[in-house]
């Protein structure tokens, strides 16, 4: 049975998956007393030009990594080893657990540049440290769901498999690619653990070695068919793609006295259009109007609005490499910044990576439409019109209500979708995000900027 958000490898639990500096600040702090609150912020600095919306995504790994953080006596122990730290420091650390604040967006939330999605509020040294950490979490997430959610925008109603495992960078990345895909709108993984840990419905075809580990396709197919009578696919193009079409129509026609029905044939080489328009014909010229064609090889979003743009006549899509590893857009320019220590605002104030100082909250205004005419960002305690999309989701350490499924996130960004004005569904034109930063908060900054340090 699946939990709803999934129970994370051993490795990727360890306190010590954390950048060594995290730790040198964080003794520092003690050391000097620095432990009052402090308010971190994680958001994308820079809309990038190839996204016209980004999509919140990992807040329930984020959550499970808070509540369970500890550091082990053997994590101590090689701390110690290292001569690098205190003994009174070490000491701390065994009785370290996160007490603090989280204030964050509802995965699934389209959202734009300079709007955390997660801010934590907490003892300095507590903040410090889980930069690194929440940071690849939700940064790896926001990405995937973010490139998945185009492949759903180009696909629109046909069905879309995470095929990505093979490829992605490692096998964390690769559960967390399936996670993200299938809140942005894909319908099933191959990733089996995947399927196991998050609930997600699990798809495969067959492998172009099954066919050539027999001696002829036909018997490949037949042999297939008879292991696996229910969603069957058969991949036709292994030797030649037509003949492949014409050997599925002949044996459709025994099979079915059998009671064994084939769903669809797939397609994983060559121009996946013209050669799914010749595979149609074959198929409903055969009387097999109800097998359908899945495509792969290579397979992105451009591409997928290109191939339906044209009348390609392709019932679904297996898309790998380019979605599970952001090809076109490999990472955000997204940062866990200070904005408030000891109840003063802070802010960064170098050329090119100045900060806004305070804390902050995002209000969405949406039209008589229902789409989104403008996300003003705010000081945390400035009003605004519009609808407050960071929530405390974490007091004390603790969730303050059960995880939502994966299906409810899986809903809500469907219906975030829908709020999107026309313009930032166009996968080619990117246009400018209608971000507000207020009066007040533009004001604090320029008080800022006069300051001396």
């Amino acid at each position: 049975m699946s939990t709803p958000s999934g129970q994370m490898p051993r490795l990727a639990q360890s306190a010590l998956l954390v950048d060594f500096y995290e730790l040198t600040m964080m003794s520092a702090y003690y050391e000097l007393g620095m432990e009052k609150k402090a308010a971190f912020e994680f958001y994308v600095r820079n809309m990038p030009s190839q996204r016209n919306f980004l999509v919140a995504a990992g807040l329930e790994q984020a959550l499970d990594f808070l509540e369970s953080l500890r550091f082990s006596a053997e994590d101590i122990a090689w701390l110690g080893e290292t001569g690098k730290f205190k003994r009174s420091f070490l000491e701390r650390l065994a009785q370290f657990r996160f007490t603090g604040e989280v204030f964050a967006m509802r995965e699934g939330t389209v959202f734009f540049e300079e709007e955390p999605i997660l801010r934590i509020e907490a003892p300095l040294p507590e903040a410090q440290f889980l930069e690194s950490r929440l940071m690849n979490i939700l940064h790896l997430q926001t990405l995937i769901a973010s490139k998945a959610v185009r492949c759903r925008i180009a696909a629109r109603n046909r069905h879309l498999v995470d095929f990505g495992l093979r490829r992605a960078h490692g096998a964390e990345a690769a559960l967390f690619a399936s996670r993200a895909s299938y809140i942005a709108g894909f319908d099933a993984t191959s990733n089996v653990q995947a399927g196991r840990m998050f609930g997600i419905p699990v798809s495969g075809t067959m492998a172009h070695s099954f066919v050539q580990a027999h001696e002829r396709e036909r018997d490949a197919f037949l042999a297939f068919a008879h292991c696996r009578h229910d969603d069957l696919t058969l991949l036709i193009d292994t030797y030649d793609i037509r003949r492949g079409a014409q050997r599925v129509v002949e044996l459709n026609r025994v099979l079915e006295k059998e009671g064994i029905k084939i769903r669809s044939v797939r397609i994983d080489s060559g121009d996946l259009g013209e050669e799914s328009r010749k595979v149609r014909k074959i198929l409903d010229e055969g009387n097999c109007p109800n097998i359908g064609i899945f495509a792969s090889s290579g397979v992105h979003e451009n591409m997928i609005a290109q191939l339906l743009s044209n009348g390609a006549p392709i019932d679904g899509f297996g898309v790998g490499t380019a979605m599970t590893v952001s090809a076109d857009l490999p990472a955000l320019d997204c940062v866990y910044k200070l904005q408030e220590y000891a109840g003063t605002p802070r802010s960064k104030r170098s050329l090119y990576k100045k900060t806004l100082p305070g804390s902050r909250q995002v209000h969405r205004l949406y039209n008589d439409h229902g789409r989104i005419a403008m996300d003003t960002v705010t000081d945390v305690d400035d009003s605004a019109e519009g609808k407050l999309l960071l929530q405390r989701v974490m007091s004390g350490g603790r969730r303050l209500s059960a995880s939502p499924s994966l299906q409810e996130i899986r809903k809500h960004c469907a219906k975030e979708l829908t709020t999107l004005p026309d313009i930032y569904l166009n996968l080619s034109a990117y246009s400018r995000s209608p971000v507000k930063i207020s009066h007040g908060l533009r004001t604090l900054a320029g008080e800022f900027e006069k300051l001396e340090h």
